[in-house]
Order: structure tokens, then sequence, then C-alpha cells
């Protein structure tokens, strides 16, 4: 009985499992960052309607030489949407950083001065608000760690709190979702 189990696998579910882990990850829209695969018989966004995102970022980047997570998880998100069918033009995405992602906002000369190397989160900035992205930070995250407003790189707008930043984009009919 055990054999013929095993056997079942081998030949039933094996190949799904091989033809979806051996894929190359996708970049439909940020092409450097946030790859994703294809899932086959997966529930995909509705291509014909526009979806408008608003993350709540307060992901902590322990690695100060590696690119944040949750920033990363937006570039997925983007890329995932594109991926199940969703235009550019249909896909709103603002992202208000604060908490311990707040230094991912920093120019390479306020980094380096903390970390004592470049920000290697610019390049993602880059290419997130190329694709449309509005990138916010929290003005009340930058007092409290300290930061001085010409430390923030330029594709950074400044948002009174992650608070309000997240409210006036639901009550525009943005859905909120938060990355720790």
């Amino acid at each position: 009985m055990l054999k013929k189990l095993l056997l079942t696998f081998t030949v039933l579910i094996l190949p799904f499992i091989s033809e979806v882990s051996a894929q190359d990850a996708k970049f439909p829209i940020i092409k450097n960052y946030g790859g994703i695969f294809e899932i086959p018989n997966s529930v995909n966004p509705n291509a014909d309607q526009q979806y408008k995102i608003v993350v709540d970022l307060k992901t902590l980047q322990r690695d100060k030489s590696s690119i944040n997570p949750g920033l990363n998880n937006v570039a997925r998100m983007i890329n995932l949407h594109a991926l199940g069918g969703v235009k550019p033009e249909d896909l709103k995405v603002s992202v208000a950083i604060h908490g311990g992602a707040t230094d991912v906002t920093l120019t390479d000369e306020a980094y380096q001065k903390r970390y004592e190397m470049d920000n290697p989160n610019i390049p993602l900035l880059t290419e997130l608000k190329e694709a449309g992205v509005e990138l916010y930070v929290c003005g009340q995250s930058l007092i409290a760690r300290q930061y001085a407003f010409d430390e923030i790189h330029e594709h950074i707008t400044f948002g009174l709190s992650m608070l309000t930043v997240v409210t006036t984009h639901v009550h525009d009919g943005y859905v909120p979702l938060v990355f720790d």
C-alpha cells in the first residue's frame, strides 16, 4: 500500500512540483527586484480592474548592506499584479515608510555617515519611482530618529506622519496593506 501511494505521488505530483520550482523568476515591471513565479491554475488579480494600494512599510532592515525585505515585497506585489494581467496604468501604489524602515529613505551620504556604506535601497527606490510608485516618509519617524530633512533621498516625499498618509489614501479608495 505504501509503495503504491509513493508511486502515485511520484507520477502525479512530482512533475508538477519540479515544473514550478524549475522556473526562472519573472520581473515584468520592476526589472531588478521583486522576482516572482507563475503558478499554474492559481487565482489571479482581475486584469480589468484598477488597483489602488497604500503600503504601511515599517520592516526593519537588520542587514544594512542588503535591501529592505519589505521594500522588495512592494516590488514583488507590483510584479505579481503585472504577471496576473493588470496593466501598469491600472495599478496605483503608494508606500508610507516609517519606524524601522525609515533609514531606507536616506541619501548615500547620510547612510554612509551612519553605516559606512552607500544605501543599497536607492536603486530599488529609483525603479519603484520610475514605475509610478509614490514614496512617502513619516515626518514623525524622521524627527524621532534624529534624521535631518536634507538627508532624505530626492525620490521621497515628506508625510506629516505615516498615519496621515495612510488615512488620506484610504479615504481616496486605496486598500491598506501592512508590511512588517
